[in-house]
Parts: C-alpha cells; sequence; structure tokens
C-alpha cells in the first residue's frame, strides 16, 4: 500500500494485499487522512469484483458524511454494477474530476 498527498487529497494505491486487508489498514490508519478527499487506486489489480468494491461502501459512507470525497480508480470492473452510493472510475483523471466537481457543489451548499 503506497500513501501519495497531493494538496487536500490522499492517494492510497493498492499493490499486494487483498482487497480486505486493505480497507482494514485504511480503517486503522483513517485519523492520518480523514479530512482529506481519499482516491483508492486499485489499477495494479487484474480484476476487481463487485464484491471487492462493496467493501469500501461503510467508508466511503463515513468519509462523504464528513462532506469529503471518496473516489475509487479501477479499470478492470463493471462500473455499471456498481451501487449508486460508491464513485467508481476508470482513470486517475477522473478521480480527480469527480473530487473538483464535489468540491465545488459542497462550496455551492449541495
Amino acid at each position: 500500500m503506497i500513501f501519495d498527498k497531493n494538496g487536500n487529497t490522499t492517494i492510497i494505491t493498492q499493490e499486494k494485499a487483498s482487497i480486505i486487508e486493505l480497507v482494514k489498514k485504511i480503517d486503522v490508519l483513517y485519523q492520518r487522512f480523514k479530512n482529506n478527499n481519499i482516491i483508492i487506486n486499485l489499477t495494479t489489480l487484474n480484476k476487481v469484483t463487485l464484491s471487492d468494491i462493496v467493501e469500501f461502501l461503510q467508508l466511503s459512507n463515513t468519509h462523504r458524511k464528513a462532506k469529503h470525497s471518496f473516489v475509487i480508480v479501477t479499470n478492470n470492473a463493471n462500473l455499471d454494477d456498481t451501487p449508486d452510493e460508491i464513485v467508481v472510475v476508470p482513470t486517475l483523471q477522473e478521480a480527480y474530476d469527480i473530487i473538483e466537481m464535489e468540491d465545488i457543489e459542497r462550496d455551492l451548499g449541495f
């Protein structure tokens, strides 16, 4: 797991551990980046299932309630099957675009 910080955004890149282990590690370290937008980069994984994405749902809901963005990046999942409550995009650039749009919405009071 690699942590990169870019402004007010933390990018967490998954390398080796399973999705369940990743979610557990993020939960443990959450205080470190709870005030940042979070991008979970899963592009290094060959296959990401719907159940893998759902593992992040509770963390995503908690983070979004705190008025911060939470975006998963993977091009190896069927994006049509993902729940509406979680944001999944195929590229890192799209993740940044989502965060920018959500920041604007928050600034406008939505």
